[in-house]
């Protein structure tokens, strides 16, 4: 084989494997934000929006909780996570979303500073 037909065949076999790469590479979830603070301010957003609907999913929620006397706690099918109340911080969690109805609050004052959502 000549040297041309040679570099030839070894370009195609780096686009092959570079295509076969870009094809198994996962795609990356869904971020959703939540986010507790005082005075009474709890939320959940994705893209700046207020999450009310969501698909079925696995989904990086990325808790903002700037509040020692507050925490953001999401349950629903499958999901119980909660940061604690004495606490502050950025915490990150994957979560695998079914469907049904989910809810956030703050435990201490769960009466006022809640939220939900559907996924189908």
């Amino acid at each position: 084989m000549n040297r041309i037909a040679m570099l030839a065949v070894a370009g195609l076999a780096a686009l092959a494997l570079g295509a076969a790469a870009a094809v198994a590479a996962p795609a990356a979830s869904p971020t959703l934000v939540g986010s507790v603070s005082d005075p009474l301010n709890i939320s959940l957003t994705q893209n700046g929006a207020k999450v009310t609907h969501l698909k079925t999913g696995t989904y990086t929620i990325v808790v903002k909780d700037t509040a020692s006397d507050h925490d953001f706690h999401l349950t629903g099918p499958g999901v119980n996570k909660t940061t604690s109340v004495g606490g502050k911080g950025t915490f990150t969690w994957k979560v695998t979303l079914k469907k049904g109805t989910y809810k956030y609050v703050c435990d201490p004052h769960a009466s006022f500073m809640k939220g939900s959502f559907t996924v189908s």
